[in-house]
């Protein structure tokens, strides 16, 4: 089988009504990132992070995977398919996907806040609040999985792994502006056919990229369509 690595981004969430956080309307409309999302925002206020995260994490329960997530997920009848999300949310998981790498973490787990990086702390805790008082096995706070500003990206490195031995790239609903994960494109083996799925792509061309101007719901069907015709005409 050949090995299709689909790396997503907020653009994938979109039409499951979750809002890309840096859209006009976004997830940070009523809120500083530097209040939510950096490591230091947790110590200054940690019951606002909690509440934050603990009102996306109900909210989540209630979206449902898009056309692009079950497509996705489909295929692995026919590719040896492999997630790389830049998303928090479980969509990908719930619409089938079997091999998901998170690379920002997953908003249905809780970890330590003694260090965000102990896999051996981290607790399934599905669409449930995470309060004060609530403990990691290492005694300190639970905090989100979540990978904060200021924190490094402990998956970044098995997601460089996934993208060179990559048979086909396929990107999907991300600006390519956040790194480390913008920088994901640089590991592919240069012989390697990219599509890039995104109704506003801003990507830089290069030698076998193909740009699908589309939501993810029908761009990636097209996607599918088009690595299909490649193999028959190869």
């Amino acid at each position: 089988m050949e090995k299709l690595v689909v790396l997503t981004g907020a653009g994938i969430s979109v039409e499951s009504g979750i809002k890309a956080f840096r859209s006009e309307d976004g997830l940070w409309e009523n809120y500083r990132v530097e209040d939510v999302a950096t490591h230091s925002a947790w110590y200054r206020n940690p019951q606002l992070i909690l509440d934050f995260y603990n009102t996306m994490r109900t909210n989540l329960q209630s979206k449902q995977p898009n056309r692009a997530h079950i497509s996705i997920a489909e295929r692995e009848l026919e590719y040896d398919i492999s997630v790389i999300t830049q998303n928090v949310d479980n969509l990908h998981e719930r619409a089938g996907s079997s091999k998901v790498l998170h690379l920002h973490g997953e908003l249905t787990k809780a970890c330590s806040s003694r260090d965000e990086s102990d896999v051996s702390t981290f607790v399934e805790i599905g669409y449930n609040p995470i309060k004060m008082g609530d403990k990691a096995n290492d005694g300190s706070q639970l905090r989100p999985q979540i990978v904060f500003f200021e924190e490094a990206v402990p998956n970044i490195e098995p997601a460089a792994r996934l993208v060179q031995n990559a048979d086909i790239l396929m990107i999907i609903g991300t600006s390519m502006q956040v790194y480390p994960a913008a920088g994901l494109i640089r590991y592919a083996k240069p012989n390697v056919p990219i599509y890039f799925i995104d109704p506003q792509p801003r990507v830089s061309p290069q030698p076998n990229l193909t740009v699908i101007a589309e939501p993810a719901s029908t761009g990636v069907d097209k996607a599918f369509e088009m690595i299909e015709e490649a193999r028959m005409n190869a």
